[in-house]
């Protein structure tokens, strides 16, 4: 992931792929790809760097920014504020924040559909804010006493959430990472140094890391001061922090409006996607290294071969992607299974407990820029070159290690007093045992790792893979693996009480580290592949 080598085999190779899929005359801004000072790669050079983000790239970054402020600061707040304040049960708030993830990432799709073949990622990433602001809107005010006293607090929730928030959060995550990357130019540009040139690639790949980075300066900042408001003062006003910072991400988003570079709609991009599979079906003969090849050359179609050998990587994408479902699973226990965990346990009287995941992001904040700057150099210059399986490979099997630690600390909960397992008779609502809630701070730290080679790299990889026309459905695709988490989420959120717990950790550790193997001796030949892509591009 570092941006030294543009020799290097990673992801983001977007940038000079979407020079083989769109007319260099098209480039031009405010229409589509901007191009570069050199399109074709440079004779002497001899190394490339990344360049510098401009202004109107890092307006969108801040509006994931704003918007991931909102989203972690009040869902972060879900559990603890359905059973306390709308009397819900454990394993009932567990099935709620399971099912709100669910709609957060189930309308990916719908958002890339709209965005590819009607409104194009601006007016998308316009319209679902808007609908997202109402929800934050209905949620504060469902909130207050008023409202919860007069029997619209689980309602008002219900509405917000699933009915706004998910539909708003689906509808900009699956454009505006693709929308971030579309801003910086294709191709070469010199620099004062003779035969280095800043190499749009590895400017992409760096935007999509400080994009994943600012990701996480807002949910950090959102998990930290939203918890405590609610704490000491009230939900109505904890709610209210996320709606205001939300609608001060909108105006930054939308000052740009003038500047950004704004692909128009592709069309009905997934019939043409159909179509092309039809015919290569029907077209299909003895000797295709892949059954898509008959589908290349055809005369009197709407697709060229370009479109057909990204449409080929994919589908292979998409096999990769299978794979993820348990992982976010996994990490999901951080809002709910892990915020319930801690809940048992001895903890400061000025501490909420659900604030614990302000580590996670604040690893992410640090560990980025380090793993960006240092570790992965380092890694190249040593000989290893971690293409993408070996890095999905290797978070899945960092998030193994980190549920392998938390498995064990709810066995060591279980065996100490005075409630021991919970079971007991006259076992109060808020019991806790003898032992320190700071030992829950190694998996958030742990899990924060393993996004770093997990769910950035995925997010490239759907992003470099794709035709230009399928950017945003197969962005989408990939966030919309987070569902099937969910799924699993909510199933498992039946045994989500004590003391059947231990054995949803235990469960989860277990089938995640073998699916890291099974992951790994399916796909490893991907990465060969990936990097034949990036020397032919």
């Amino acid at each position: 992931m570092t941006a030294q080598n543009s020799d290097k085999p990673d992801l983001a190779a977007s940038s000079e792929q979407a020079v083989n899929e769109t007319n260099v005359a098209d480039f031009g801004p405010h229409t589509g790809t901007k191009a570069a000072d050199i399109v074709e790669r440079p004779a002497d050079m001899e190394r490339g760097v990344a360049g510098k983000l401009s202004t109107w790239t890092l307006l969108v970054v801040i509006m994931e920014l704003c918007e991931r402020f909102a989203y972690y600061g009040a869902s972060l707040m879900f559990n603890i504020y359905l059973q306390t304040m709308l009397g819900r049960s454990k394993s009932s708030a567990v099935v709620l924040i399971r099912v709100n993830q669910f709609m957060s990432y189930a309308t990916t799709i719908l958002g890339a559909i709209i965005a590819d073949q009607f409104l194009g990622k601006y007016k998308t990433i316009v319209v679902f804010a808007v609908v997202y602001m109402i929800g934050l809107v209905v949620l504060t005010i469902s909130s207050t006493d008023f409202a919860i006293n007069g029997g619209f607090g689980l309602a008002g929730f219900c509405i917000a959430v699933f009915g706004f928030i998910g539909f708003g959060t689906g509808g900009i995550k699956s454009n505006v990472s693709s929308f971030m990357a579309e801003q910086i130019p294709v191709g070469y540009k010199q620099t004062g140094t003779p035969g280095v040139y800043e190499d749009s690639k590895l400017t992409t790949e760096r935007g999509f890391r400080y994009f994943y980075w600012s990701i996480n300066v807002g949910a950090f900042a959102g998990m930290l001061a939203c918890p405590q408001v609610a704490k000491n003062k009230s939900y109505a006003l904890a709610f209210m922090i996320p709606t205001i910072m939300f609608f001060l991400g909108i105006l930054a988003f939308i000052g740009g409006t003038k500047r950004y570079t704004k692909k128009q709609p592709q069309g009905t991009v997934l019939i043409k996607v159909w179509k092309c599979m039809r015919y290569a079906r029907a077209h299909k003969h003895e000797g295709q290294l892949h059954w898509l090849d008959s589908s290349r050359d055809a005369r009197d179609q709407e697709w060229n071969n370009e479109f057909v050998i990204g449409l080929q990587r994919s589908l292979r994408a998409c096999k990769v992607f299978l794979f993820y479902p348990l992982y976010w699973s996994v990490y999901g226990n951080m809002t709910d299974l892990l915020i319930n965990q801690g809940l048992t346990m001895q903890r400061p009287k000025w501490l909420s407990v659900d604030q614990l995941n302000v580590i996670n992001s604040l690893v992410l904040i640090v560990a980025i820029p380090v793993f960006d700057n240092y570790v992965f150099p380092l890694l190249w210059r040593m000989g290893f070159k971690m293409g993408p399986i070996v890095r999905i490979t290797t978070g899945f099997a960092i998030a193994v290690g980190g549920f392998i630690y938390v498995t064990i600390l709810q066995k060591i909960i279980y065996t100490q007093g005075p409630y021991y397992d919970f079971t007991g008779p006259n076992v109060p609502a808020n019991a806790t045992n003898d032992i320190s809630v700071w030992l829950q701070i190694v998996p958030y730290a742990v899990v924060a790792i393993s996004e770093i080679f997990t769910s950035v790299t995925g997010l490239e990889f759907a992003f470099s893979q794709a035709p230009a026309e399928l950017k945003s459905v197969l962005t989408a695709v990939f966030l919309f693996t987070n569902c099937g988490g969910s799924l699993i989420g909510m199933v498992l959120g039946i045994w989500s009480s004590d003391p059947q717990v231990l054995y949803v950790f235990a469960a989860q550790t277990i089938i995640l580290g073998v699916l890291a193997v099974v992951f790994y001796f399916c796909f490893r030949h991907y990465d060969a592949m990936v990097a034949e892509q990036e020397q032919f591009n």
